[in-house]
């Protein structure tokens, strides 16, 4: 069983020997689309052996990934980005598994990864887990200039691979990645993804109002069994919050009911929602006096089912605790209040903060 390492870089010389290093332990060879590079990334790419294709970068992502697939040799493709590392893995561990599943499917499967990602956000690391279709059968190629996906439809396994992902604490990418999302929509109107990814983009490029015409679009197409669906509700969710408008709010109050039924076993979901119910109450307390015991009920309702892949590290444990706890100690229950700091305080620094005041 061959398998390679299959990436496209450019001047990528801060990551790129951790990202080979840990790859080359699980990968039979490592081939290499450069689109460019006037760094040393090339050099550190022939350190470990990598074969270098060189490639006119065309402003389509799936291209320069097809480009470097076409000169793999390897029955099955990791697919990584410089800034993506993996976690320890036993190859013959990952080979049991691809065995196991090409018994069952043939070569008619992608296999996932789970990949942590981290950025800054209000001073803070924040992380996030996501499962990503990333090995492929040969012959396997990408659609999409930008966000590219296999074109292949699954079904989509997990493999024993975990990697994690820093590049967004290094740079910020939304400018760049809206220039092609722009393309990615004219290209593919019809593609309510795209319109998902230009949405998220413009929240992250902390650009709410202009975002929430795009959010529209991608809910208006209610595509509800896409897996990128929970993740735009919630996105959406914030946006309209952030919009400090009444409106914002009604809007949301609408999408919470709608989608209480299919994302009931999100702890991402309730979060938001615990967010939007202490947001909406405190915007008119004897309007919204009713929704007042949702505050409670969804922040417990993030505990008890838990962090999941998709969410955002904390929406399902410390965070969680420490919103349940900063309302029971706004609304007078200071014992509830200590219980749910001191369960957010070891990961959590302004856990630990709240509760040191409130028990001295």
């Amino acid at each position: 069983m061959k398998i390679n390492l299959v990436m496209i870089m450019k001047n990528e010389e801060r990551s790129l020997e951790r990202c080979l290093k840990q790859a080359r332990e699980v990968v039979d060879e490592i081939v290499i689309a450069d689109t460019g590079s006037t760094d040393r990334s090339v050099e550190i790419a022939e350190k470990f052996g990598a074969k270098v294709w060189k490639y006119e970068w065309s402003d389509d992502f799936a291209a320069a990934r097809n480009f470097a697939l076409e000169h793999s040799e390897a029955e099955w493709n990791l697919i990584l980005d410089a800034d993506e590392y993996l976690l320890p893995c036993r190859r013959e561990e990952l080979e049991r598994k691809i065995q196991e599943y090409s018994n069952k499917y043939g070569r008619r499967w992608i296999g996932s990864l789970l990949r942590r990602d981290f950025w800054k956000e209000e001073g803070r690391t924040e992380s996030s887990l996501t499962c990503l279709p990333r090995f492929l059968p040969k012959g396997v190629r990408y659609f999409g200039i930008i966000h590219e996906q296999p074109e292949e439809t699954g079904p989509f396994l997990k493999l024993p691979l975990e990697a994690e992902h820093d590049g967004y604490l290094y740079a910020d990418k939304s400018g760049r990645n809206l220039g092609y999302l722009k393309k990615a929509v004219e290209r593919y109107p019809e593609d309510m993804y795209y319109r998902f990814q230009m949405a998220v983009t413009l929240r992250n490029a902390k650009k709410p109002l202009e975002s929430l015409e795009w959010f529209r679009q991608f809910y208006e197409s209610g595509d509800r069994k896409s897996g990128y669906w929970p993740e735009g509700v919630v996105s959406y969710l914030y946006a309209l919050m952030e919009s400090e408008t009444q409106e914002g709010l009604s809007e949301a109050l609408e999408i919470v009911n709608r989608e209480q039924a299919y994302l009931k076993d999100r702890a991402d979901f309730w979060f938001v929602c615990g967010l939007f119910y202490m947001k909406l109450v405190l915007s008119d307390i004897s309007r919204y006096l009713e929704f007042l015991p949702q505050i409670e009920e969804s922040f417990l309702k993030c505990l008890r089912i838990g962090e999941h892949p998709g969410c955002v590290a904390g929406t399902g444990s410390f965070k969680a605790a420490y919103n349940l706890a900063l309302w029971y100690e706004v609304s007078g229950q200071t014992e509830k209040a200590v219980k749910y700091y001191k369960d957010a305080a070891e990961s959590f620094e302004p856990a630990r903060e709240r509760l040191e005041k409130l028990i001295t």
